[in-house]
């Protein structure tokens, strides 16, 4: 576990996290299109006045008969069009095979003069290497056959009806991972050769230009120029489409045409089991009416965009976010990371709204969020489990020798607990029972001996809740003397007068004890009591493997040597060394003598209680 909730394991999720991210599998990428949707339909709804679509439906086939229809049909709708005052007419039907009924020059001579666009179909299928086109012009360092998606075979339009077109384009669709269309491809390479779409002829013919600029770079196509638009394209020259646009339509033969005013007319199939429906974030739409849309995308000049330097900034930006959490959890109060935390979450979600709202720049902050959130949550768990072992190792070690109240705020504050040793002024107590040896004989003579534990531990655990509640630490046992001391792992500013307090009232218990251990007939024992004040080392001292919280220094050994020196002192259970009888300033203390003790050159002054205790 120590490895586990360690950094690194934080570290390590964050780069697996972002291995996931660069190898970019199915339900990322899908992810990252579902937010896509989300903006793209935040775009204002808008009604196209530019573009009409007729739909060729039920309602049509109910009038006209059975599908295909003779072309001499098709020649009719372009009179019919031509008299409600249509632009341009764009037909997203192909006719690959000549007409059964013969019609082919009929429609081909109507297709001649009237501004009239026919589609074309790249499938690596198509029976056709090559098919008229119109040239482009690039300029830039870079070769847009490289990045430009590729085909090897069309499917065209007999030769008789293509050669009268205005224009021909490509009607290929761009399906993403899930199958929804959200973008389309205004070039394609089929046989080393660029060839347009529909949507992008379309704009060609209607503003009577030539040919095509392509401006590409090292990182793939920019933009395609036809002026007066500059189209901004994903790096392999497709646009993404705003579905958010409304079209006036009508069903060819079922609907009354009304006077069109020159606008553009797409033609397409919409009847059952004959036209394609094309899935897209706004659900199935006819091929025509993705085409429309993407024309009115160009006219309104909206621009959508992904640049291939996009999935390296989310990346890195998604890194350093991370790193700013897991650094930040562990290093930084909780109040401190919480704000770390919401800070990076806001600063990744505006700025990709910013790109969107500002440039039109599709900017994904899913991924970011919830790698924000696991590396968050990771961090957060590892901290907080770190945390909660330290407060039971705290609890397991201090539990025993310290009041709870104190274990408390050693749990809640842990940085008060100053680990490995520093130097301290603490008032340390030791306490011994005297005339032990009748009372274990006693026990001995009756085979008792689990009754002398059982008595000891009585003893003990009197003086010991006595210790606790003046705030002392029971720093170890030996048999039946206790060691404890004040003004550690917590400070105490009156440490000596809390020892002190403490040694009255032990001696008061020993009163008691004594008397309940006559009633039960065992022989009368008596205590020993030594108090001393000044500086030592406290900490954790032991080996690797095993340690304690303990306490080393002259004041200690002074503190033992006066418990010892109780038994040279008829009526003497307490001695209080001089330091600690400064330190209370209560003057209830008696003189008793200036002694030597061992280990010590110069006397020491001790003292006991003016009142017999």
């Amino acid at each position: 576990m120590k490895y586990i909730t360690s950094i690194w394991s934080s570290l390590i999720l964050v780069g697996l996290f972002l291995l996931l991210r660069i190898s970019d599998p199915f339900l990322v990428e899908q992810l990252r299109l579902n937010t896509f949707d989300q903006y793209i339909k935040t775009l204002e709804d808008t009604k196209s006045e530019e573009i009409v679509l007729l739909d060729i439906g039920e309602g049509s086939l109910e009038q006209l008969g059975q599908y295909p229809f003779p072309r001499h049909t098709y020649a009719e709708i372009i009179r019919d069009l031509r008299m409600s005052n249509a632009g341009m007419i764009g037909f997203t039907i192909m006719f690959p095979e000549p007409d059964r009924f013969g019609g082919d020059e009929v429609f081909a001579s109507w297709i001649k003069d009237n501004g009239v666009l026919l589609a074309q179909d790249a499938d690596a299928d198509g029976r056709s290497e090559k098919a008229p086109y119109v040239g482009t012009a690039i300029f830039g360092t870079g070769e847009p056959l490289d990045w430009v998606i590729k085909y090897d075979g069309l499917v065209t339009n007999i030769t008789q009806i293509e050669q009268e077109a205005w224009g021909v384009g490509l009607i290929n669709a761009m399906p993403e991972i899930d199958n929804v269309t959200r973008r389309i491809p205004l070039l394609s390479q089929v046989n080393q050769e660029l060839y347009p779409s529909f949507a992008l002829e379309t704009i060609r013919v209607l503003n009577d230009k030539p040919s095509y600029t392509v401006k590409v770079n090292d990182a793939g196509i920019e933009e395609i120029i036809l002026r007066p638009f500059r189209i901004t394209t994903d790096p392999n020259g497709s646009i993404w489409l705003n579905t958010n646009i409304q079209f006036d339509r009508y069903q060819y033969r079922v609907d009354e045409i009304p006077d069109l005013k020159g606008k553009t007319v797409i033609v397409g199939l919409t009847a059952k089991g004959l036209g394609s429906q094309i899935p897209t974030p706004m659900g199935l739409v006819p091929a025509h009416q993705l085409q429309a849309n993407a024309i009115q995308t160009i006219i309104d000049d909206t621009s959508i965009s992904r640049p291939l330097y996009m999935d390296i900034m989310e990346i890195v930006v998604a890194l350093v976010g991370a790193l700013l959490i897991v650094l930040g959890v562990y290093y930084l109060p909780i109040w401190a990371s919480l704000v770390v935390f919401f800070a990076v979450l806001s600063v990744g979600s505006a700025s990709s709204y910013f790109f969107w709202y500002e440039w039109g720049i599709l900017l994904d902050p899913s991924f970011q969020l919830i790698l924000y959130i696991i590396s968050f949550t990771s961090a957060g768990f590892n901290n907080f489990y770190k945390q909660f072992v330290l407060r039971q190792q705290i609890k397991k070690q201090f539990g025993t020798y310290v009041s709870p109240e104190l274990v408390k705020q050693l749990q809640k504050n842990p940085e008060m607990l100053v680990l490995g040793g520093e130097r301290k002024e603490m008032t340390f107590l030791f306490m011994d029972i005297c005339g032990f040896t009748p009372v274990s004989e006693h026990y001995k003579n009756n085979n008792d001996p689990e009754g002398l534990v059982e008595l000891i531990n009585r003893y003990l655990d009197r003086m010991t809740k006595i210790i606790l509640n003046n705030g002392g630490t029971i720093d170890k046992y030996m048999g039946d003397c206790i060691m404890a001391f004040w003004n550690a792992p917590l400070d105490c500013p009156d440490h000596a007068a809390k020892a002190i307090k403490s040694a009255r009232e032990i001696s008061e218990a020993a009163d008691e004890f004594r008397e309940e251990l006559e009633k039960e007939g065992l022989p009368s024992i008596d205590i020993g009591i030594g108090v001393n004040t000044g500086e030592c080392i406290v900490g954790n001292m032991g080996s690797e493997v095993r340690f304690d919280y303990s306490v080393i220094g002259d004041a200690v050994n002074l503190a033992s040597r006066l418990e010892g020196q109780t038994r040279n002192y008829d009526g003497v259970r307490v001695l209080l060394s001089q330091t600690s009888v400064g330190q209370s300033k209560d003057g209830l203390y008696t003189r008793v003598d200036d002694i030597k003790v061992k280990g010590k050159s110069e006397s020491v002054t001790v003292y006991t209680f003016s009142t017999p205790g």
